[in-house]
């Protein structure tokens, strides 16, 4: 069987080549092997990617046990997380199609016959799974897994409670001391922060996509079960090559499908509705920001996580995790259970192989008895938001669900946390953060600060917040993101005006500004040229080449 290695491998012209590998240790009956190329996220920054190195170990171990050779690469990773609320959480949302690029990069220079993907955090997942669409060669996905949740006063939590308890602080509601507990209880280890957040909401999908392993998403970072699965994975890897199935025959329209309809039944982060589309695009298939409106209707939610309910990742992995959740939704028909997947049968091929179900009723609901009878993210459309917005609705109290207040604005994050922290803010007012987009930022900023000020502060039963930027998958609250287009892109939420009327009906699918189409217009006429606000270096790059958070915030053809 010729191989997609025998380009640096075989015959006399390779000679220089075979010295350079024999030069790192490899052997004859290795080269003549499949070359797995693993694409580690490794390094000591992110505790999600913190354990990566020596999980790489057990997938290489896998590899070998299938008759195949692992070689070892490392690319980039931001974490959310420490680069929020200042000038690198711009450098975020830009990583991923750096990262793409990376592992592009490795693996066309040094032609592996497949790819193990190896990652854990919010977009470094995407990046991965993007250069997996593009490449187009046997590829699996391997999260690092989720992180334990930490335990202060009793009481089980994540690192959303602790950028809350900063809110709690500035409004006098805890002590400094408190805060110190949050800050050294709520984290005890290694994995992906511990509730559904973008992280561990992507890391979940990849099931539904196809690309990964069941309990891919769920199994603990710690767990010896992790270990298991990346072994699994490694020898899976092998497989796809020997069969030849690729990541385009796996994430068809149908399986982007499945991962919105998972999505919207685990109550993911909005920050999905940005990477799918984005990862959908690479692989040739037409998905957008409204393509997950009809999925709001018709799938229930069926998970309470944190950060909308008491519910860690754990408690989804010991209650039968995403298998379980695609099972109830195979068996009410709201899923295409022919796709193919990595497993190597149909996506109900594999459900059935491995038994899923609901271990625990009281984390994920059946069909008959969901947490909400609608999925946990919904899609706004209106006069503000022509082409979209997206709110994870599951995580808005419901006196919120409905609300009309004055426009308070803001140009950037940095303002809008001053005066939330300034007490600038009053009860029933709507934040605008706008110039945050993919373009206007550049870099679309995610918005934990602000949201988990007002959480902290007790106000966000009280004060919505609508951004072209994005949040994190932490944030709880009537909070609205990627408006599109955004406001560098000349749309309609760079009209708005201090004191505008801003109408929120997230039941009714609305977001409106009570502006006639003709004052808006007006209003965007008169609007300067844009300027980036970064016009050097990658951001600057960045900002030339992106598109609106609509389209996945993607680098255009």
């Amino acid at each position: 069987m010729s191989k997609r290695s025998d380009l640096m491998l075989q015959g006399a012209e390779r000679a220089p080549h075979r010295s350079l590998l024999r030069a790192d240790g490899f052997c004859d009956w290795e080269m003549e092997r499949p070359i797995i190329g693993i694409a580690n996220s490794f390094n000591e920054i992110i505790p999600g990617h913190i354990h990566l190195d020596r999980l790489v170990d057990a997938v290489k171990a896998g590899i070998y046990a299938a008759g195949g050779t692992p070689m070892v690469f490392n690319t980039i990773g931001v974490c959310d997380g420490i680069a929020m609320n200042h000038e690198g959480m711009k450098y975020s949302l830009p990583s991923r199609e750096l990262i793409a690029d990376s592992v592009e990069i490795m693996a066309m220079a040094h032609p592996f016959d497949g790819l193990v993907l190896l990652a854990s955090c919010d977009k470094i997942i995407p990046g991965m799974l993007i250069a997996a669409a593009r490449l187009n060669i046997p590829s699996i996905f391997l999260s690092g897994g989720p992180m334990l949740p930490g335990k202060v006063a009793g009481r089980e939590m994540g690192l959303d409670k602790v950028f809350e308890a900063v809110g709690a602080l500035k409004s006098d509601r805890i002590t400094a001391e408190d805060l110190r507990r949050y800050e050294c209880g709520a984290c005890p280890g290694a994995g992906s922060c511990s509730g559904m957040f973008t992280a561990n909401t992507m890391s979940n999908l990849s099931e539904a996509l196809g690309i990964s392993l069941p309990f891919n998403g769920s199994a603990p970072a710690v767990y010896a079960d992790r270990v298991h699965l990346a072994k699994e994975t490694g020898r899976q890897a092998v497989e796809l090559v020997r069969s030849n199935l690729r990541p385009r025959d796996i994430m068809t329209r149908e399986a982007f499908g499945n991962a919105v309809a998972a999505d919207m039944a685990l109550g993911g982060s909005t920050n999905t509705a940005l990477h799918l589309p984005a990862i959908a695009y690479y692989a040739d298939v037409d998905l957008t920001l409204k393509d997950f409106d009809p999925y709001t209707a018709k799938i229930p939610h069926l998970t309470s996580m944190a950060p909308a309910g008491p519910h860690h990742i754990v408690d989804l992995y010991h209650a039968g995790g995403v298998p379980a959740i695609l099972a109830e939704l195979g068996k009410a028909g709201l899923i295409d259970l022919e796709t193919r997947t990595v497993y190597g049968t149909s996506l109900g091929g594999m459900l059935e192989r491995i038994g899923a179900g609901i271990q625990d009723p009281n984390v994920i609901r059946p069909v008959e008895n969901p947490v909400h009878p609608t999925g946990g993210l919904a899609v706004l459309t209106g006069n503000l938001a022509p082409e979209g917005a997206i709110v994870k609705q599951a995580a808005v109290a419901p006196e919120m669900l409905r609300h009309t207040g004055p426009a308070r604005i803001f140009s950037s994050e940095e303002e809008a946390v001053a005066a939330i922290t300034g007490g600038r803010i009053r009860k029933g007012d709507v934040l605008v953060i706008r110039y945050e987009g993919p373009r206007g930022g550049p870099g679309m900023r995610e918005m934990l600060s602000p949201t988990s000020v007002l959480a902290g502060m007790g106000m966000d039963k009280d004060v919505a917040l609508i951004t072209d930027g994005r949040f994190s998958g932490a944030t709880r609250g009537s909070s609205i993101g990627h408006v599109s287009p955004e406001a560098a892109a000349r749309g309609p939420i760079a009209a708005v005006e201090e004191g505008d009327a801003i109408e929120i009906d997230i039941p009714g699918k609305s977001l409106r500004v009570k502006l006639s189409d003709e004052e808006i217009a007006a209003r965007i006429s008169r609007l300067p040229a844009f300027e980036p606000k970064v016009q050097r270096g990658y951001l600057g790059r960045y900002a030339r080449m992106v598109s609106s958070a609509d389209k996945g915030a993607v680098f255009e053809k």
